[in-house]
């Protein structure tokens, strides 16, 4: 592709996942435009560049900005900024306990959620299931079939009306978790855009992953290394519609 220069910012860090092979996979995406020049980051300190990109994505877990920062990212977003947010970049919780496990996803940081239209509040084990299309006529997913993939199910509350693109199907109760009843839902948004003011979030819940040293200190070595999604061609699919999307 060639053209006008895009700035793009990624974040990338925070707790449980493991984020150095999700930076280099997003990088590697990134770099197959040669328009694109990014900054990366752990953690959202550097509000202000963020603020001055063209492009925002994150992927991060437990990693918000201060209370200015948000409101900061919410003037970037309805100003005309473009925001694709991965996984758990919605996810912020604390430990009620661990033995057994319950943890909590405090609604504290309010303007974050609100910009970003959800607020993770559990997810069953990972386990398989199908991901179906919800606008099979917008380009982000157009011929792209349903798919079954093996990844953390994110069930959230929402803020703000969304275009849900891809959605899946839980009904069920999530013992680990203190907002553990979900009998009363069943559709729950997988891929969604929203707007806001001038500008657009693109939200994307698959691509858990994590290796060996991620649960430290709960867990010394985590038995298992965990991709999920990363493993399929439509997951690199998404993630490729949404980088195009957030420079066009």
């Amino acid at each position: 592709m060639k053209g006008k220069r895009k700035d793009v910012y990624l974040v990338c860090g925070g707790n449980y996942h493991d984020f150095d092979f999700a930076r280099l996979e997003l990088l590697k995406l990134l770099a197959e435009h040669d328009v694109i020049r990014v900054k990366v980051a752990n953690d959202y300190r550097d509000i202000d560049g963020m603020c001055s990109s063209d492009l925002l994505v994150t992927y991060t877990c437990d990693e918000v900005p201060d209370k200015e920062g948000q409101v900061a990212l919410q003037n970037f977003v309805e100003e005309g900024g473009k925001w694709f947010g991965l996984h758990a970049t919605n996810s912020v919780f604390t430990w009620v306990s661990h033995d057994p496990p319950l943890l909590r996803a405090p609604r504290d940081e309010v303007t974050f959620m609100e910009t970003l239209g959800s607020q993770f509040l559990a997810h069953p084990p990972v386990e398989s299931y199908k991901v179906e299309i919800s606008d099979p006529d917008h380009d982000l997913v157009a011929g792209i079939a349903p798919f079954d993939t093996v990844d953390e199910l994110y069930l959230s509350e929402y803020h703000g009306k969304h275009h849900c693109l891809l959605h899946t199907h839980f009904n069920g109760h999530v013992d680990a978790f203190e907002d553990g009843d979900w009998t009363n839902d069943d559709a729950h948004p997988v891929f969604y855009l929203k707007s806001l003011g001038q500008g657009e979030v693109l939200y994307l819940t698959l691509g858990h992953c994590r290796s060996t040293f991620d649960m430290q200190p709960l867990i010394e070595e985590y038995p298992e290394i965990e991709r999920c999604s990363w493993e399929l061609p439509q997951y690199y699919e998404l993630l490729r519609r949404g980088i195009k999307w957030g420079i066009s």
